[in-house]
């Protein structure tokens, strides 16, 4: 509780062996043992306190104009190397009409305040924010930093990031720790920061200098989006796994290199009690300035960049029976959902066709040539009548047509590198068979079919996540197990990020 400045106040401040010195209106050394009237009308007043107090030292101080806590005309109380109520930074008396006893303690505490006395509003600027690690965020920087221990007694509002060189700043109006995002930043420019924060006092301290970032080269592309990782030194990857936004900030140019290579992959169509879910379809560029990476098959032209966003679709695989995988989609590109397998004869349409039933049915038929680009193959076929339900023809694969039954296997994929690592996608699922295992999944992330031992159906594999594999066929009627789901797809992108 604030108490007041009264006769009796200073009376018994007298009593506790003050000794007062006449009215001070300007900055001045405080010496242990006294007492001072302060009057800020003019403009804030800041007292040092004594260097090199001991134990018990004490220094009275009192708000003589009555309008300390008006702005700008605050009492500020300076440590001179030692701790004001267990802080490092100075604080000030914001309380109009109130005086205060310092008294020094330890190197711990330092001055703290004898409240059998009088009791001040005292605050302080906040202590110096910790810096993290700044990170490139397109052309821009993020700026992490954690809030200080020490709030001044006075919550923290704001928080200023500024760049060096530059002097470029950015603030983030919140109290605790945060991420400051600095724009405006000049490109091909090496930078580092520091964060302030800012209460109703002041300025902070600045925090420690954060590590070096350097904005990109305008000749290159900068963008944010997915899951990113650099390959090869000078190449951006962003991965996507489900539906979200690839965001150019800068297109670069064709002096540096402004192509995007793709690899869209949809996802995998659901396989039923006797056809294998057909592989989603695989549509990716392989003729870019980027450089050359491992593929098979062929593929298509990059595109050039423009400094939009660019929304991105992930299909999902196919349920498990006859469903049909859903499209991927970045920019113009886009891949077909995988045909789902049959239960009856013929497999389902898609980016690659599903596999065909009993009864002389036929696969679904898959984004081939003359389609094109072509994304996928055939589901495989029932070449001749066959009465029983348990037997089934593969799903298609990006690279290979789907085996026809009985128990037919699924279709391979096509391997890429676009992420730096050789992976197989879009493998067609297996198809169920007469007896024993049904067919082998595809490589690429197709689902096995399920085996069927003495006539008893068994629940057929699913398609690998993110590869857009069909989905493995069951083996035995529908009541005795079902096919497994496709696949979900895939949306990779990559560009030269610097030289």
């Amino acid at each position: 509780m604030t108490t007041k400045i009264t006769e009796q106040n200073v009376s018994n401040l007298a009593n506790a062996g003050i000794a007062w010195q006449a009215v001070k209106t300007s900055d001045f050394t405080a010496v242990a043992g006294q007492g001072f009237f302060v009057n800020t009308a003019g403009g804030a007043v800041t007292v040092t306190l004594p260097s090199s107090p001991t134990i018990g030292d004490t220094v009275a101080v009192v708000d003589y104009g009555g309008v300390s806590a008006t702005s700008n005309k605050s009492i500020i109380l300076a440590g001179n190397g030692s701790k004001i109520l267990a802080s490092s930074v100075n604080k000030s008396i914001v309380t109009n009409e109130v005086g205060v006893i310092l008294v020094f303690t330890d190197s711990t505490k330092g001055w703290v305040i004898n409240g059998s006395y009088v009791q001040a509003g005292i605050i302080g600027v906040p202590g110096a924010p910790t810096i993290g690690t700044a990170a490139l965020n397109g052309i821009n920087v993020d700026v992490p930093f954690t809030a200080p221990s020490d709030n001044g007694d006075a919550t923290i509002t704001t928080y200023t990031a500024t760049s060096s060189p530059g002097g470029t700043t950015a603030t983030l109006s919140q109290a605790g720790s945060g991420t400051i995002t600095v724009t405006g930043l000049a490109q091909n420019t090496a930078f580092t920061f520091t964060v302030t924060a800012t209460n109703s006092i002041g300025v902070s301290a600045a925090s420690a200098a954060s590590n070096s970032v350097t904005t990109p080269n305008p000749q290159y592309i900068a963008a944010t989006g997915g899951t990113i990782t650099t390959v090869a030194t000078n190449f951006k990857v962003h991965a996507f796994t489900g539906d979200s936004n690839f965001v150019v900030s800068q297109a670069g140019n064709a002096a540096g290199d402004d192509k995007i290579d793709y690899l869209v992959v949809a996802g995998g169509g659901g396989a039923n009690d006797t056809g294998g879910g057909g592989a989603g379809g695989m549509r990716y560029s392989n003729s870019t300035a980027t450089g050359p990476y491992p593929y098979s098959g062929s593929g298509g032209t990059a595109i050039t960049a423009a400094a939009t966003t660019y929304p991105i679709t992930v299909g999902a695989g196919g349920n498990s029976g006859t469903n049909n995988g859903s499209n991927s989609v970045f920019s113009t590109i886009t891949s077909a959902g995988g045909g789902g397998g049959a239960h009856g004869q013929n497999g389902n349409p898609g980016g690659s066709g599903g596999g065909a039933g009993y009864g002389s049915g036929t696969g679904g038929t898959g984004n081939t040539p003359p389609v094109s680009p072509p994304q996928g193959n055939n589901g495989g076929a029932s070449p001749a009548p066959q009465n029983s339900p348990f037997r089934g023809a593969g799903g298609g694969g990006a690279g290979q047509a789907g085996g026809n039954q009985p128990g037919g296997n699924g279709g391979n994929g096509l391997v890429n590198a676009i992420n730096g690592s050789s992976t197989t996608y879009a493998g067609g699922g297996g198809g169920a068979g007469t007896a024993g295992s049904g067919g082998n999944p595809g490589t690429g992330g197709g689902g096995a079919a399920g085996s069927h031992p003495a006539g008893n159906g068994v629940q057929g594999g699913a398609g690998t996540a993110n590869t857009g594999g069909g989905g493995g066929s069951a083996s035995g009627l529908p009541s005795r197990g079902q096919g497994g789901a496709g696949g979900k797809g895939i949306v990779i992108v990559r560009y030269r990020f610097q030289a």
